[in-house]
């Protein structure tokens, strides 16, 4: 896989130099067979790839199969009649996630079962059938791997959730108030946040959620939670198929070139100016389909200086990370293409907002950005 990423550095290296030689000898014959010789390299290399990711790739199946005994186990404990449905186990995912995601994946199992799922006469008065179901899921969404995990239980309780939160002194009751709901939603993953009445040997020690979501952002993935009240709840992991490799927007920011992972990615647009607006002094949104996002300028988040101070100037990248949307300001995008992730912590150190470094085809390092790191990183400034 290491030199299969390295062919792909060389790939764009070769797309350059054609670039800059169709520039300065657009009538040469030489140029169209060193065309054709390239998109056959390119078709090649990426029979390659897939042929390497297919080595890689184990089915669903070998993680699945040990749930159905934990949930026997923790309904037996829960003195609840819970039953596991499974599908998508032949979906193939790299290796290396897969051995990632098992202590994730049993949280959420043993969470919806005992928090999830309810007692035999609760579900009786309710109108459901006695006993409860998990369900687990897996399929292929483009190029990544959806996993998810359903109950047919009670729901969460918002008004539980904002309660909680204003015990703990998370927020003020106002504000809890106001918080939409999927933000709501959102606090469950919370360091140390529990609703359980009570501390039993599953649940109630507030540890297991926030760790959930770390590990699965760790794995370049996302967790989103939608939940129906009386009809259950439903985690979506969303994962790359693989570590090493991703598909990614190039976006210049002064003389900079930045990664943005196509996951991310919702949209991208240029703004008018009538479409801007500034909340309580220096914080700029934006409206976007009904909602108001707030912009961040990377320029500012990196220290870099912009070509463009104009927000209408430059271009605007809707992303979304851990459930929220923002607008990053670039002054251009430069096209999208396969990276090579390359560790920036072993080789440098932990940089909040980046997630990796690769290398261009001009041998140029551009840095892999994390929407999520950059969320917080713009908020914890905003704040400060």
């Amino acid at each position: 896989m290491n030199l299969v990423g390295e062919l792909i550095i060389g790939k764009s290296m070769l797309h350059r130099a054609l670039t800059e030689f169709d520039q300065r000898h657009a009538r040469d014959p030489v140029r169209a067979k060193l065309a054709e010789a390239l998109g056959f390299q390119s078709r090649v290399l990426d029979e390659l790839h897939k042929c390497v990711l297919k080595i890689r790739m184990v089915p669903v199946e070998q993680l699945f199969r040990r749930f159905p005994r934990v949930v026997r186990d923790v309904a037996k404990q829960c003195g609840k009649d819970v039953a596991l449905d499974i599908s998508g186990q032949h979906t193939d995912l790299d290796k290396s996630i897969l051995d990632a995601l098992g202590e994730p994946l049993m949280h959420l199992v043993r969470n919806a079962v005992d928090h999830g799922i309810e007692p035999a006469d609760e579900r009786l008065t309710a109108g459901k059938p006695a006993r409860g179901t998990v369900y687990l899921n897996a399929y292929h969404q483009g190029t990544q791997v959806v996993i998810e995990v359903r109950d047919d239980g009670r729901g969460i309780d918002l008004a539980q959730i904002r309660e909680h939160a204003v015990k703990r002194g998370l927020m003020k009751a106002e504000d809890a108030q106001r918080l939409p709901d999927n933000e709501v939603l959102n606090l469950i993953f919370e360091p140390g946040f529990s609703t359980a009445a009570e501390v039993t040997e599953v649940s109630g020690r507030g540890v297991g959620m926030d760790v959930v979501r770390r590990n699965v952002k760790e794995l370049g993935g996302k967790i989103e939670l939608r939940s129906e009240r009386g009809k259950g709840s439903r985690f979506i992991i969303t994962l790359p198929l693989t570590l090493a490799i991703v598909d990614g927007q190039s976006v210049a920011v002064g003389s900079e070139t930045y990664i943005i992972p196509l996951i991310s990615i919702v949209e991208s647009m240029r703004l008018k100016e009538t479409s801007i607006s500034r909340l309580s002094g220096h914080n700029e949104v934006f409206s976007f389909r009904g909602d108001y996002l707030p912009i961040i300028r990377l320029h500012e988040l990196f220290g870099v200086e912009p070509r463009a101070r104009a927000l209408h100037e430059g271009l605007v990248v809707i992303a979304e990370g851990d459930g929220r949307r923002v607008g990053l300001f670039v002054d251009d995008l430069l096209g999208q293409q396969q990276v090579v992730i390359k560790s920036l912590e072993v080789n440098y150190g932990h940089v909040e907002g980046v997630s990796g470094a690769t290398i261009l085809g001009d041998g140029s390092v551009a840095l892999i950005l994390d929407v999520t790191g950059i969320i917080h990183a713009a908020s914890m400034r905003a704040a400060a």
